[in-house]
């Protein structure tokens, strides 16, 4: 079974007012980001997005991050502002994508992002040519889609871990309703709670 902890009662709670997420470390610390306010982008809560790059640690140096259903892009610019070379946002939503190279541009970090407007498990399938080296995949969709659509998202995660170099590591976000024994190499998922989120991280040994 995956590795699992007691869950952090500390985090937010799903009833909280939305607020504008913020770069929480590194060189961009405390900027703030460009939020629609739709409920459907829901990005991650800056404690939680703490808690993971803390876990993540000082191995998202030189990596390549791939932010799956990326929303306001809160967890690619992390990487960027952490260290990670490069970044490639994958959002189907234009209005939402639109807002991604806003904060793209406003942190100063285009030459190393990259924005694709597309359905994540469209791309997928296309099975695109991705960066060497190290990657950090960050795969946190609309939890529903754990429910509605398990399978395709079980797809996706364990095509990008059959490929992914060495040393990559992926986070997966999800609420209770999912089961992360599911994933791919359920043993090796470190899973934490962060009420009502669910997060759980694999670094691929060399």
């Amino acid at each position: 079974m995956p590795k699992k902890t007691k869950p952090h009662r500390d985090h937010p709670s799903s009833d909280e007012p939305a607020s504008p997420p913020r770069i929480v470390g590194g060189d961009f610390r405390g900027r703030k980001l460009l939020y629609s306010g739709d409920p459907r982008v829901r990005p991650m809560k800056d404690r939680v997005r703490e808690a993971v790059f803390n876990l993540i640690g000082p191995s998202i140096r030189g990596t390549h991050a791939i932010d799956l259903f990326a929303g306001t892009g809160a967890l690619g610019l992390e990487a960027l502002s952490r260290g990670a070379a490069s970044s490639l946002f994958v959002e189907r939503h234009f209005p939402t994508a639109s807002i991604i190279r806003q904060n793209v541009e406003t942190l100063g970090v285009a030459n190393r992002a990259t924005i694709l407007p597309a359905n994540v498990l469209l791309w997928s399938r296309r099975m695109p040519e991705l960066p060497g080296g190290p990657w950090v995949v960050f795969c946190s969709p609309p939890w529903d889609l754990f429910v509605d659509q398990a399978n395709e998202l079980l797809g996706l995660l364990v095509a990008l871990i059959e490929r992914a170099p060495p040393r990559s590591q992926f986070v997966v976000e999800a609420d209770e309703r999912f089961d992360f024994s599911q994933l791919p190499r359920a043993d090796d998922w470190l899973v934490r709670s962060y009420p009502p989120a669910v997060v759980g991280i694999l670094r691929l040994e060399p």
